[in-house]
Formats: C-alpha cells, structure tokens, sequence
C-alpha cells in the first residue's frame, strides 16, 4: 500500500503595477499618462519607483536620479508618501483576506496566497485570481497583475508574464518544458553576475541548467545548487508561511559594472534602504540595528553595523544610518560589485504577528 500524494497547491503571486507611481497617478489625474518617478530628483536622491511612461524611457528603481532625469528629461519626480502606500497595501491585503488566510506578504506590493481550499467555491485558482484582481481594481483604485502556479518560484515568475494588468498560469503539465524555455536571467534568485557565470560554464536557459547534474551545481554554486536543480525542473516545495517570523529584513543587488563613484554607490545604498523600508512598514517591525554589507571586485567581503537605543521608524533615518556606515569604506582601494543593506534587532514585542501576518 502507497501514501497518497500530497494535494497540488494552488498558489497565486499577486503583484501591484508599479504601484507607488500608480498610486501617485490616481491620486494626482494631472500625473496619467505621463513619465513619473516616485523619489528625490536632487543629485544625491534615487529613484523609489517609476511609472510605466518613465519605465519605457529605461528609468527603473534604485536607478540614481541624474541618470533617470538624463536617459528622461521630462521626468516628474513626486516625493514618496509611504503613510498612504502602507494604508493602500492594508486594504489590499484586506482583499486577499476574503479568500483565504494563507498569505505571505513579501513587500507593501506583492504577496503570495494559497488558494487550494478554494474558500470562495470559485473552482479554479484563474477564476480566484481574476476575482481578486477585480476586487483590488473596486477597493483601490488600482491594478494588479497575477501568477498562478502550484509553487511558488512559477507563481512569482508568471506574474511577470502579462504585466500591466493581466494574469498568467503555469500548470503541472506545462511548467517543466515552460521553465527550460526560459533564459536563465528570468529566474529569480540568479542575479547578473551569477548569469554571467552560468552562460560562461555554457547554461543559458532552464534546459540547459536542467542538463548539469547536482554534482556540477555544487561545484561551481556551492550551496546554491539544489536550489538551481530544482528550479531548472520547475521543483518547489516552499509552502506559503503566513506566520513566518523573520529576525532582519534585507536587501542587497549585483552592479552589472564595478561601482567606484561614492555618488553611484550611496545612490544604490539608498535603493537597499527603501526596499527593507517597504518591508519594516508594511509588516509594522522596526529594527534597532542597520548593516551595510560590501563586495569588492576580487570577492572580499565587509559589512559595517550601528545600532540604535531605539528602533528605527524613519525612512530617512534609515537613508542617513546607511549612508553613513557605506562612507566608513572610502577611499576604496578597488570597485564595489555588490551593497547591501538590512534592518535587525526587532524588540521582543515586534515578534507577535502583525497586522499582515
């Protein structure tokens, strides 16, 4: 006699289009239509989000703001409103919450939801989906876009498929063969360094990291490589956590060129910062101690810390507590490849769940 096999999931990632911008847009009619950043356009700001207009022009998050005002000239930079994007997020996740309790929120955002139980008799995960989008559009305002997939990984990188305002499935059937037609800069979790690598050891799409055997993996990924054998084979078996308690919340990118530029580095640094932001609102967490991690051009790796007597609740804190723990690295001797940054030292009454959880 055999076990049964587990249910297959139904997981959805619902992802809000360019939302920050977005929300600018509804609330400001003046702004439709037109290239919009969400940021500080001074020397020193970075871009926190962009508008589908601006986005057409190459201007994207973490992206310095003389380079955005550059490659868009009439770019329209509106300072962030972060108490009105957590208030949006918080009626999203009401939405979310008509159809199941099975969410993970992954920023103000983005989320996923486990929708196996089918709590609203819809009969199908498309049919949940495109209900909740719906919802979102009468509640907010706003549109989302959706994956919907039986793990998590196909979930997230289906909601990229049919983005602004559209909704995407992979199912058990299709996701292996969909997986291995992708390039391997799709996959989440293999950055530009990391795709660079792959395509030198001749692994430029899913079928061709399918290909290398987990002994392979490991040799040239290290501890990365079951990850990257699973994936390749459209394998996850992470469950969305609802209740997950995190201890820090970071954030960190590969430069596709070594940055030296302090200008460039801070900007990038800044970037890091409003990501954790996002997260530390929108769970309503906030850390006593901020770490700035480095990677230099020949691997080396520094991270400096500081920690505060109470928690940092300002984005600007944030900003300046980055900032200055980054210039504790100057002059480099060499290029940085790689910042990042992230919040830690939650008090011990920010480990109950919140609001989202």
């Amino acid at each position: 006699m055999t076990a049964e096999s587990p249910p297959v999931r139904k997981i959805i990632h619902v992802d809000m289009d360019a939302f920050y911008a977005s929300v600018e847009q509804r609330d400001a009619p003046e702004l439709r239509g037109k290239p919009v950043a969400v940021g500080h356009g001074e020397s020193r700001g970075v871009v926190a989000a962009a508008s589908y207009e601006a986005r057409a022009f190459g201007v994207k998050s973490a992206l310095p703001s003389v380079t955005a005002k550059r490659r868009c000239p009439d770019l329209i930079f509106v300072p962030p409103r972060f108490d009105v994007y957590r208030a949006v997020s918080q009626q999203i996740h009401g939405v979310f919450a008509e159809f199941t309790d099975l969410i993970q929120p992954l920023s103000l955002d983005e989320a996923y939801l486990d929708v196996t139980a089918d709590r609203r008799g819809l009969g199908t995960a498309w049919a949940t989906a495109k209900a909740i989008r719906a919802r979102i559009a009468e509640e907010t305002g706003l549109t989302a876009s959706a994956g919907i997939s039986y793990n998590k990984f196909l979930a997230k990188l289906a909601s990229d498929q049919k983005k602004p305002n559209g909704q995407f499935a992979v199912t058990p059937e299709m996701g292996p063969a969909w997986v291995a037609s992708l390039p391997v800069e799709r996959f989440h979790g293999v950055g530009p360094v990391t795709a660079a690598k792959m395509r030198r050891l001749g692994i430029e799409s899913g079928a061709d990291l399918a290909a290398k055997s987990l002994a392979f993996l490991a040799e040239h990924f290290g501890s990365s490589a079951e990850w990257y054998h699973g994936i390749a084979r459209g394998i996850d078996h992470r469950p969305v956590e609802p209740n997950r308690v995190r201890k820090s919340s970071g954030s960190e990118t590969t430069f596709a060129r070594d940055l030296t530029d302090p200008a460039e580095i801070e900007a990038a640094v800044a970037g890091q910062a409003d990501e954790v932001w996002d997260w530390c609102v929108s769970r309503g967490r906030y850390g006593r101690t901020v770490t700035v991690k480095a990677k230099y051009a020949d691997f080396r790796q520094v991270t400096r810390s500081r920690s505060t007597p109470a928690p940092v609740r300002d984005r600007e804190q944030l900003h300046a507590t980055a900032r200055a723990l980054i210039a504790t690295l100057y002059p480099l001797d060499r290029g940085l490849r790689l910042v990042g940054v992230t919040v830690s030292g939650f008090p011990p009454e920010d480990q109950a769940p919140s609001l989202f959880d």
